[in-house]
């Protein structure tokens, strides 16, 4: 026999239909969230539309050429899943580490690290599914100077704000 996992100990039981698996359309996710000229964002998973308590997800879809100025997000860790485009990561002391991604690659960028994300196509727009270990918007800007400087249009995700 199966565990019992209905935590029928005295307690209400769970309502397993409206708290368990939520699946959310590609088609519906929430644009309400605040934009930036030059590029898309849309929240999938957060606390107010699937109840997530440790993980934030969305999408993010960033205009040609668009760079960020140096930043980290504190203790958050975050995931970049490219689905089209180039992605451009730069990091360190003094952003002096490189590496590219293309669709299918995973980028993991851990807590505290300082860097720059960067749209490396001039004409392709750049489409990535971003996946953050918790809810708070964390940023924290730098002030260091970038390699390669921010355009007027800037990558800014979900959690960064103007």
């Amino acid at each position: 026999m199966g565990a019992d996992h209905s935590h029928d100990d005295g307690h209400e039981k769970i309502d397993w239909r409206t708290h368990g698996v939520k699946v959310i359309p590609g088609d519906s996710l929430d644009p309400n969230t605040a934009q930036t000229p030059g590029m898309n964002r849309a929240a999938a998973i957060n606390r107010a539309r699937a109840g997530a308590e440790k993980i934030w997800a969305g999408t993010v879809r960033i205009h040609p050429d668009a760079k960020t100025g140096a930043h980290h997000h504190g203790d958050l860790e975050s995931i970049i899943y490219v689905v089209k485009g180039r992605a451009r990561m730069r990091w360190g002391e003094h952003l002096e580490f490189v590496a590219e991604a293309g669709p299918g690659d995973f980028i993991f960028v851990p807590p505290y690290v300082p860097h720059q994300e960067i749209n490396a196509s001039p004409d392709e727009t750049l489409e990535c599914v971003l996946v953050r270990s918790g809810q708070d918007p964390v940023v924290v800007n730098l002030d260091i100077e970038p390699v390669e400087k921010p355009e007027a249009v800037k990558w800014i995700d979900p959690i960064h704000r103007e």
